[in-house]
């Protein structure tokens, strides 16, 4: 035996890391009947949440609702400790309609290592990766700790956050780490040994306050919505026993106990805000050129709102609470990496937060990441076989686009230990598939982030059905149990039921499948003998499903087309440079993607359907 402890067997999945990726990970593995090892640098910070409280939100909602379609764990977590839930868009049409919800943060980071603790075949281990072990046949086979402790495995999940070469910045001062607290990871210099290309990317935190030093009197009310939009299809079912108002779940063992919602606040910045921070902008790493990383376009700092947008007077500031037992607040809007007296003296100048207590400062933070087109669909690697990479290491921002990315990761790497194939979802069934195959497909010189206008068949992919949609793939691949998907069969058959009753009954002289395509008609204004032939939720599904027909089967013909390019593989052992008449552009990038479809192949960028059209010649003759 050589110098290092060596584990007594081999897990089938090592998952390293226990954030929002990681958690996801090891739970799907473990659902399948996998052992699974947890191997994260600090047991009491797993399921932290590192930036703002809050699960959901445009699009983001869609995915957490997916997770829960597939058995994971994010949404039952954020409706059992949740503080306030909100339906956004709800006056907008349905494919754009997101649930989100604020967290008491600490409740969800100790019931979601409580979850993991207990699932079954699952063992945590605390300590640092400085090795990964990957054998003569480059198949990844497990790692070694700063302990000098060997963890062996049949296949590894990487779900490293921001703690790859983490630099935190506050001003022109800056530390290592992952997030503030939390020492960083050399990981990524491991990676870049085995042949993986790293990059640089950055992101940013907002400050805390003191929820007493806040004068909440000149600040707008944001209260939550009655009744709540509850994630996961299992609390909604718990939901059931309860008829108050303003009541969320929260479980532990087998006790649930209702508790109002707490309110959020809105209030804004203004000119001399303003002015206080493009004085202070010599001062920021990111315009004095100390940041390296790119940064997110799409969830800019207050500096870069100050010089991008120049014009506006005022931008809006959520004032959250962190949860129950606390008084701090986050200041949702003012990402920053200003100097600490900098944000203190321009929080100051916002209405309410005049005598405001800066609790924690906001920061900046730098981190590797390896572009994801280094990633089959699977998001297995595909230089090292059996490694998987999910969440912030494929250039991924926010939770919910990194417990997608883990539930998929550690899903298809249980598959594969187990000699199944593997599940790769399509564009046209999961907001989880279109965000892996833009990932793998066309990669990303930012945090990507996911919205709605990602997607080209919205109202395929609405919030409202997710379970529909991925309940049967759930099932089929051991994640979820039986009686789950019977639930989800019998609503799905109950709103097939709806929509049928609908056309063969009338109101006011015409079938209702036809009153309810009339504008401005909705459900709720029916008389109520016929609102109680169905649940609401399922009259929501119904009356969606016919006054958007038309539209939903013209995606679903469109959809089609896709699944057939889909169908069409390409071997991965094809030689671009022999397919006559493909321009050199063409060879290079699909080369260097390695698409495992046509439908793939189309979607890369500079890929012209002249390019597809020669490929597809090659294809028949080389079949032939």
């Amino acid at each position: 035996m050589n110098s290092s402890t060596q584990a007594s067997s081999v897990f089938d999945v090592l998952v390293v890391g226990a954030g929002h990726a990681g958690i996801e990970a090891a739970l799907a593995a473990s659902r399948m009947g996998c052992s699974v090892a947890v191997l994260t640098h600090n047991l009491d910070t797993i399921g932290q949440m590192s930036c703002n409280p809050a699960i959901g939100g445009l699009a983001k909602g869609h995915i957490v609702r997916e997770i829960d379609a597939l058995g994971g764990a994010m949404g039952l977590n954020t409706d059992s400790t949740a503080i306030q839930f909100r339906m956004l868009n709800a006056s907008k049409g349905p494919s754009v309609r997101a649930p989100r919800a604020q967290c008491d943060k600490t409740a969800y980071r100790t019931r979601m290592k409580r979850v993991l603790e207990t699932a079954p075949g699952v063992r945590l281990f605390q300590g640092d990766v400085v090795k990964l072990l990957v054998n003569g046949e480059q198949q990844a086979a497990g790692a070694v700790t700063s302990l000098d402790y060997t963890i062996h495995a049949r296949s590894v999940v990487i779900c490293s956050g921001t703690f790859m070469k983490g630099l935190l910045h506050v001003g022109l001062q800056h530390i290592t780490g992952g997030r503030m607290g939390c020492a960083p990871s050399t990981l990524s210099s491991g990676l870049a040994d085995l042949g993986f290309q790293v990059e640089r990317l950055k992101t940013g935190t907002s400050p805390r306050i003191n929820g007493r030093s806040i004068d909440f009197s000149v600040c707008e009310l944001q209260p939550g919505d009655t009744p709540p939009a509850l994630f996961s299809y299992r609390s909604r079912k718990l939901l059931k026993r309860f008829s108050e108002p303003y009541c969320t779940l929260n479980t532990w063992g087998d006790k649930d106990f209702r508790m109002e919602q707490m309110p959020c606040w809105i209030t804004y910045t203004n000119q001399t805000t303003h002015d206080i921070i493009r004085d202070n902008l010599k001062f920021s790493p990111l315009y004095s050129g100390i940041i390296e990383g790119i940064g997110p376009r799409y969830c800019p700092s207050i500096e870069d709102k100050i010089v991008r947008f120049a014009e506006k007077t005022s931008h809006q500031v959520f004032l959250e609470p962190e949860g129950r037992s606390t008084e701090e607040f986050y200041l949702n809007g003012v990402s920053t990496s200003l100097p600490y007296s900098a944000q203190c003296e321009f929080i100051r100048t916002i209405p309410g937060l005049e005598n405001a207590q800066l609790i924690r400062p906001g920061y900046a933070v730098e981190y590797d990441f390896c572009p994801p087109t280094q990633l089959h669909p699977t998001l297995e690697t595909k230089l090292v076989e059996n490694l998987y990479f999910a969440g912030q290491i494929n250039g991924t921002s926010g939770y919910e686009e990194a417990a997608a990315q883990g539930l998929m990761a550690g899903t298809n790497a249980a598959l594969k230990v187990l000699g199944k194939t593997p599940l790769i979802l399509r564009r046209d069934q999961a907001y989880i598939g279109v965000m892996i195959d833009d990932l793998v497909t066309k990669g990303t010189d930012e945090p990507y982030r996911m919205f709605t206008s990602r997607a080209e068949f919205r109202l395929l992919l609405r919030q409202d059905n997710a379970d529909l949609r991925l309940a049967p793939l759930a099932f089929e691949n051991g994640l979820i149990t039986h009686d789950l998907f019977k639930e989800t069969e019998n609503r799905r058959k109950a709103i097939e039921e709806g929509i049928k009753q609908a056309t063969a009954m009338k109101y006011e002289g015409v079938p209702v499948s036809i009153w309810l395509k009339r504008p401005g008609n909705d459900w709720s204004m029916l008389p109520e003998d016929m609102k109680k032939m169905f649940h609401v939720e399922h009259w929501d599904a119904i009356a969606t499903d016919i006054q958007y027909e038309g539209h939903i089967e013209r995606q679903k013909k469109q959809a089609e087309k896709i699944v057939r390019m889909e169908e069409k593989t390409i071997p991965d052992d094809i030689n671009y440079e022999s397919v006559h008449a493909l321009k050199k552009e063409a060879v290079i990038k699909l080369g260097k993607i390695r698409p495992a479809t046509i439908g793939q192949a189309s979607r890369i960028p500079g890929i012209t359907p002249a390019d597809i059209a020669l490929l597809l010649v090659y294809l028949k003759k080389r079949n032939r």
